[in-house]
């Protein structure tokens, strides 16, 4: 067996600690331990060590070394616990040892997937546009259990879907003011379900937004759209002028008396 001759500290990392060993031919350096590895198994000058007692230390020393990569990664912030499976994936540390750092977080409390859920949602809701559909995707990746994603998001009430989604749609409305209602309704539907709201939320956010334009408004928004238009058919005269232009700013959302108007106030200019 081999004989511990000498343990000294570390000079970069004072929680760690060099282990030198004579197999028979002499002292050389054996192995670098966590702290808390040399005070569990007792480690000191003049110990044996049998192999399997060497494989027992570097198996633990290698779970203290996982265990602190993980307290580290969540020091920046609350994690779930795929995410940090998949940080320690990614340092390359083997399977059981992940299992065993897992369950010593769990039971220290350091992570917990349901309060990890509901932090999140009502983290995303209070500071986010982010809609319950996409905020539940996002759970989804990060390994939540459906029992979990159902509790987390009743955190994002109905209510507070569609007081966000109605704020989206009045900020949406007050930058876009070159298409027509219609148009921009469609839009607006079409923002909000890739915000992650239900079509009930859009449907109430969209009826009880106060619509910004006016009819001066929407001439002004048919005038813009028909001007291009009209650079794009110039070439045209007559009656296949009129129905290019009347089917290019129906498709654009315009009525026809509109419409209509529109063509009149073009052709007397």
């Amino acid at each position: 067996m081999a004989i511990i001759t000498k343990i000294t500290t570390q000079q970069k990392n004072k929680d760690r600690f060099n282990v030198f060993m004579d197999y028979g031919k002499g002292e050389e350096f054996a192995f670098s331990v966590d702290s808390d590895v040399l005070i569990k198994h007792q480690l000191k000058k003049g110990m044996e060590l049998d192999d399997f007692s060497l494989l027992e230390i570097q198996y633990q020393d290698d779970i203290r070394k996982a265990y602190n990569l993980a307290v580290n990664y969540l020091a920046r912030r609350m994690r779930a616990e795929k995410e940090i499976r998949d940080y320690l994936v990614k340092k390359e540390i083997d399977e059981p040892i992940i299992k065993e750092v897992l369950h010593r977080l769990t039971a220290q409390k350091y992570i917990n997937d349901e309060e990890f859920a509901l932090a999140f949602v009502r983290t995303q809701a209070n500071t986010t546009d982010k809609g319950p559909n996409v905020i539940k995707m996002d759970l989804k990746e990060k390994g939540m259990k459906e029992t979990i994603l159902l509790r987390a998001l009743e955190e994002f009430p109905l209510e507070q879907q569609i007081e966000k989604a109605t704020k989206i749609s009045e900020k949406f409305f007050q930058k876009n003011t070159k298409e027509s209602i219609k148009i921009l309704k469609q839009k607006l539907e079409n923002v909000l379900l890739r915000k992650g709201y239900s079509f009930e939320v859009i449907t109430i956010a969209v009826n009880e937004t106060e619509l910004p334009k006016e009819a001066d408004e929407e001439m002004e928004a048919i005038r813009f759209q028909g001007e291009k238009a009209n650079r794009k058919f110039s070439q045209f005269t007559g009656y296949e002028y009129q129905q290019k232009m009347k089917q290019a700013l129906y498709r654009k959302g315009f009525s026809i008396d509109l419409i209509e108007r529109f063509l009149a106030e073009l052709e007397n200019s």
